[in-house]
């Protein structure tokens, strides 16, 4: 189902809950053009901005989410508030979201999820209803779908389970699955959300303008 071997004890599980629309946050970022300043833990309304991002993952219907953390992880541990979280360590952050990616998806097998929804710590302006309608498209865990914004492919990704394997291999440096989408344009389903989000990152920090 998702490519990689099941042992026997997992079978039931995923045969039960392909329906599950996991959500994952890539949440590992060293903020290097911040000063070195994690990204999880920059203040956003009140709060850590890991925070906030989980909150709008599970405003948008993700029951299960795992959080791939890797800059000042035992920080963000002890800072952040995430109940019922999944907190995955990348020891390989420093090498890019390909291998936050990998980590998270690697985290998912045999939790019987039909698909991840993916989105990035640093995205605030991408809220709970691009990521509800993102979330919406799944039908199959051969689903492959994104938030588009006037008509240019962005955050949040939503990769069925069929595709794990594919973008484990191809996800490298801070390409993340762009190889992989573009290899397989034809199956991408874009979701026009310009209209309900705003699709900047806090990279630098002139975009720190953007947090509240």
């Amino acid at each position: 189902m998702n490519g990689h071997p099941k042992d026997t004890d997992t079978d039931a599980a995923e045969d039960a809950d392909v329906t599950e629309v996991a959500g994952l946050l890539l949440a590992a970022g060293g903020g290097r053009r911040l000063g070195g300043r994690p990204k999880a833990l920059l203040e956003h309304r009140g709060r850590p901005l890991v925070e906030h991002a989980v909150e709008v993952l599970r405003a948008a219907g993700c029951t299960r989410v795992h959080v791939v953390l890797g800059a000042a992880a035992d920080t963000v541990r002890a800072r952040a508030s995430l109940p019922g979280c999944v907190l995955v360590d990348n020891p390989e952050w420093e090498q890019g979201m390909g291998s936050s990616l990998r980590a998270g998806l690697a985290s998912l097998r045999g939790t019987g999820a039909g698909a991840a929804l993916v989105s990035l710590v640093d995205q605030p302006g991408i809220g709970a209803a691009a990521t509800a309608r993102v979330r919406d498209a799944y039908r199959s865990p051969s689903t492959l779908a994104a938030a588009a914004y006037d008509g240019l492919r962005g955050h949040p990704v939503l990769f069925g389970s069929a595709h794990w394997a594919g973008i484990e291999a191809t996800a490298v440096g801070d390409r993340g699955a762009r190889d992989y989408l573009r290899a397989h344009a034809d199956a991408l389903t874009l979701i026009e959300c310009g209209e309900v989000a705003e699709a900047y990152d806090i990279d630098t920090a002139e975009d720190l303008i953007h947090l509240e």
